[in-house]
């Protein structure tokens, strides 16, 4: 995979400087030094060499090779987008996001490997910027190469990728709007999360779309990424999602997974220089519930 920037302002740039302000980590500039391949105007030039205003650099990475640990799947997957950096699928309910002990041979990534692999891809090591649950659905952001991914992850720590979600949840009565600022942590060894003092902070957003008959239709806002914070927060209100066995929700409301969906995407493509904007619509099993619940 290579990249090519103008040096734009800045006389007598140093290569190294120059690359970190495109998203070219420390880590993968020593790759491109030991491995890949630095010109500029299309000519070889020392690591110490001085930029002049107008210059074009171009940077070859080496390929990410598939890591033999990781299986490939032919599965398919749903995409939504695709270019040279970036993929984006919708994922359905019941399948994880990334190998794990319970599964290590078909899970989101696996299936990625194997749609690259029949794609021609030479990286064959899909980085995931947004996961979800095993049986939340929806939209997936994956970077297809290592400055794809440095550049999102730097998103992502800065909170700067918007990512929306629809979920039902058990009763009525919610505000039609509310911000919940709760902390989230683990209790002892258990898998399940809980709104803790010590907990790391927790920030969820929601509006209410509609109540239904006897649970609600909510649109929800992550301003943090914790572990579960949706599934977390709404049941802290007392709310928790249809479908939930996890946290106490309802299991007899006509969905048999908790009723969670990420319908929404946006982020800033740096390498395209625009926003990037997706949104899908309910899948079948949370549109059937809303219909029913509501006697549409």
């Amino acid at each position: 995979m290579q990249f090519t920037w103008q040096d734009q302002d800045e006389q007598n740039a140093g290569i190294k400087k120059f690359l970190g302000a495109h998203g070219v980590s420390h880590r993968m500039y020593n790759d491109v030094k030991s491995t890949g391949t630095i010109l500029v105007n299309g000519n070889a030039v020392g690591l110490d060499y001085k930029l002049a205003v107008g210059d074009e650099v171009t940077v070859i990475f080496p390929p990410e090779k598939s890591d033999d640990e990781v299986a490939f799947s032919d599965e398919p997957i749903d995409v939504i987008y695709e270019d040279d950096n970036w993929l984006v699928v919708n994922k359905p309910a019941g399948l994880t996001s990334v190998p794990g002990p319970s599964n290590r041979v078909d899970t989101l990534v696996n299936r990625i490997k194997g749609y690259l692999r029949k794609q021609g891809s030479t990286d064959l090591r899909p980085h995931l910027i947004t996961r979800l649950d095993r049986f939340t659905s929806g939209i997936v952001l994956v970077a297809k190469n290592r400055l794809a991914n440095s550049l999102a992850n730097q998103q992502v720590a800065q909170h700067k990728i918007d990512k929306m979600y629809y979920a039902v949840v058990d009763g009525t009565g919610l505000d039609d709007h509310g911000m919940i600022d709760k902390p989230i942590g683990r209790v002892g060894d258990n898998f399940r999360r809980e709104v803790v003092e010590d907990g790391q902070k927790a920030k969820t957003e929601y509006w209410k779309v509609r109540d239904l008959d006897d649970s609600t239709l909510v649109r929800l806002k992550l301003h943090t990424g914790r572990t579960h914070q949706i599934r977390v927060h709404m049941t802290s209100l007392g709310h928790p999602l249809l479908g939930d066995e996890l946290y106490q929700g309802p299991l007899d409301r006509g969905i048999d997974r908790q009723a969670l969906h990420a319908y929404y995407l946006q982020f800033n493509d740096e390498l395209a220089n625009q926003v990037r904007t997706f949104e899908i619509e309910l899948p079948a099993d949370m549109k059937s519930v809303v219909k029913e619940d509501h006697n549409d």
